[in-house]
Order: C-alpha cells, then sequence, then structure tokens
C-alpha cells in the first residue's frame, strides 16, 4: 500500500458550501466539497486518492450492482465548544467494518486508509461540520464489489469510500413503534450483525407497512418465534423496567452491535444504573407495562443518536410512554451530547480529534 504522504489530493476551486445554509438541515441530502477514494485491485489497496465529491463511472456488469456484496459505517463528526473538530469513536466503527468485511467474503481496510483518510477527509473539509446543537458531519465509509463479470463469487475488485454529510437531527420528534410479527429483518447464521447494504433494503417493505399505519418505525422481533425483540427500525433498543435499564444481548448474532448502544450502556453504568443485555421478549415488556414497572422505551444509534419512543403496538395492545417524563433517557442524551460537544469531560477517550 502507498504511504499516506503520497495520497493524491485534489481540492475543488469553489466551495459548494457558499450555497447551503447549515441550519435545519435534512439527513443525508447534502454532501461536503470532497471524497475519499481507494481500489483494491491484485490482493492489495491501491489509488488511495481525496479528490472533489463526484459521479462514478460504473458498467452494467459490476457486481455489487448484482450480488450485493456492499457494507458501509456510520460515524460522525462534531465541533466542540473551543471550535476544534473531532470524530466520535471511529476506531470502533473501523473494527466493526472489518466485522461486516469477514461476513460478506471482502477485504478487510487497512486502519491507515480507514482511520487517517478519515481524519485527512474531515480535516479538509472541516468548515461544513455544523455548530449547532444536535447537528454534526455525518461520515459514510463503504465498500462494494467492483468487478465487471457476472458470476456468483466474491470479487477480486473492490472500491472504498468515505462520503460526508452535514445533517441535523435525525428524527425531530418522539415516536410510534409497531411490532413487526410477519418479516423477519435477521436469523441466526445470517448477517444480521453486520451492517451490509442489503440489510436495509430488506427492511423497506415493512417499514413501508407500518407507516401506512401510522407508525414511524417497526421493532423487529425473532425469526423463529417472532416473540424476542431485536432492534427498532436503524437502531439499537432500550426499555426502563423497574430499577435496571433491559437492552437484547447480542450473542444472537441477528443484532448490530452499536456504537452508541455501548456508549449508552457505559454513560448509563457512570450514571448508576444497572444495565441487563439479555434476551427480552414482547410478552414479557406487555406485562411489565401492565404492571406499570415499563417506564421508557429508547433508540440508539449514530445517524438518531438517543430517539424517545412515545408509543408501541402489539397486536391489538397500545403501550403508551410520556416522553416529558423521561428522566433516564433524557438524561443520557443530554449527557451523550454534551461529551460529544466538549461540555462534559471525555473520560473514556471517545473523541478523536481531527
Amino acid at each position: 500500500m502507498i504511504a499516506t504522504s503520497d495520497w493524491k489530493i485534489t481540492r475543488i476551486e469553489r466551495s459548494k458550501l457558499q450555497d447551503i445554509n447549515l441550519e435545519h438541515l435534512p439527513f443525508g441530502k447534502y454532501f461536503s466539497d470532497h471524497m475519499l477514494e481507494a481500489d483494491f485491485i491484485d490482493g492489495a489497496w491501491k489509488n488511495v486518492e481525496i479528490k472533489p465529491y463526484q459521479p462514478l463511472l460504473m458498467e452494467p456488469s459490476m457486481a455489487a450492482l448484482h450480488y450485493g456484496q456492499a457494507i458501509f459505517e456510520g460515524v460522525k463528526a462534531y465541533r466542540l465548544q473551543n471550535g476544534k473538530a473531532v470524530i466520535f469513536r471511529p476506531k470502533d466503527n473501523f473494527h466493526r467494518f472489518n466485522v461486516s468485511a469477514a461476513r460478506m467474503q471482502m477485504p478487510a481496510v487497512p486502519e491507515a486508509i480507514f482511520m487517517e483518510g478519515m481524519r485527512q477527509l474531515i480535516a479538509i473539509d472541516q468548515s461544513w461540520i455544523p455548530s449547532l446543537h444536535d447537528h454534526s458531519l455525518y461520515i459514510r465509509p463503504f465498500m462494494f464489489s467492483s468487478d465487471h463479470v457476472i458470476g456468483v463469487r466474491p470479487s477480486d475488485t473492490y472500491k472504498f469510500m468515505i462520503i460526508l454529510s452535514p445533517t441535523g437531527p435525525y428524527y425531530v420528534a418522539p415516536m410510534r413503534i409497531y411490532v413487526e410479527e410477519k418479516y423477519t429483518r435477521a436469523a441466526p447464521g445470517g448477517v444480521g450483525y453486520a451492517k451490509a447494504a442489503g440489510n436495509y433494503g430488506a427492511a423497506m417493505l415493512a417499514t413501508a407497512e407500518a407507516r401506512k399505519k401510522g407508525y414511524d418505525q417497526v421493532l423487529w422481533t425473532d425469526a423463529f418465534e417472532h416473540r424476542f425483540v431485536q432492534e427498532i427500525g436503524t437502531m439499537n433498543v432500550f426499555f426502563v423496567m423497574g430499577d435496571k435499564v433491559l437492552t437484547p444481548d447480542l450473542s444472537s448474532g441477528t443484532i448490530l452491535a452499536g456504537v452508541t448502544r455501548d456508549s449508552a450502556i457505559t454513560m448509563l453504568q457512570d450514571a448508576g444504573h444497572e444495565v441487563v443485555e439479555r434476551p427480552v421478549s414482547i410478552d414479557e415488556l406487555a406485562d411489565a407495562y401492565d404492571r406499570g414497572q415499563l417506564k421508557e422505551v429508547f433508540g440508539t444509534g449514530t445517524a438518531a443518536t438517543i430517539s424517545l419512543i412515545r408509543e408501541l403496538k402489539f397486536k391489538e395492545k397500545v403501550m403508551q410512554f410520556d416522553p416529558e417524563n423521561a428522566p433516564v433517557s433524557s438524561q443520557l442524551k443530554q449527557d451523550l451530547a454534551a461529551v460529544k460537544e466538549g461540555l462534559l469531560p471525555d473520560s473514556h477517550g471517545w473523541l478523536f480529534h481531527v
């Protein structure tokens, strides 16, 4: 692999930022001036380049379009109160990216390309990081197979890229969630733990049907009994039950090991809460709700950060929660944002300085 000092860097002549208002940004609509691109050819990573954001040229036979070898990550950069730019836990995303790559029979991306490439790209485009509260620069590293051959086999060539998108809150209001009992997100032995592109495409039908019923997202349940809860849409899920906080454990291989999930567990424990990771059934949740023990439900994710849930619909049962009286999740949301903005100490070393 070529040294980072030899990477080709081409800068734009005029920034698109002059034409964009960084307030009230929709998620994933605008992209910064530059992108990173690298190629895996003949068993090695080559052609590492930072260049102006632009369309890709590809052939109709490109393998990713036919066989779905594609993975991605979601990371965020923030502007601290002192004006410095930081990335939140990118090394954890780097490790998870290569876990996904291994599951999808794709080559590992070297740390130098993933981490240093991300740092250099954001250093060039750091003016795109919004300074507003609850705003950030969303970072999308992704890789896809790039062989121009139709044939069901792992590709010989791959392309790794990073693009950047300034964004505001992903979910603005507390959500209504439909408990899904027909469709399945993941099964043991599958790719549920990987951040594979196909996982998200396969989830769209169930989500669309839930939205027709007036709900924002689905709470996925297990593939065998549709009894044990897994994830909410693109988020991990937590339940404040009695004096404990429950979240589904990762042992089944059907649930993504969320970086925000791990951050939430750590911060909840720091605040004195007992966090229990174990299988959680929807029947248990319904019973706890009836007994007045299920107090709060919230989701965690890079895009969503901490999202409060105001309603769960399970069969004919509607469980409602008061977002204005959700002390555990509200405090967690506030404290996590404060760490990212430099208002609370980074006691766990989560901030990677650009």
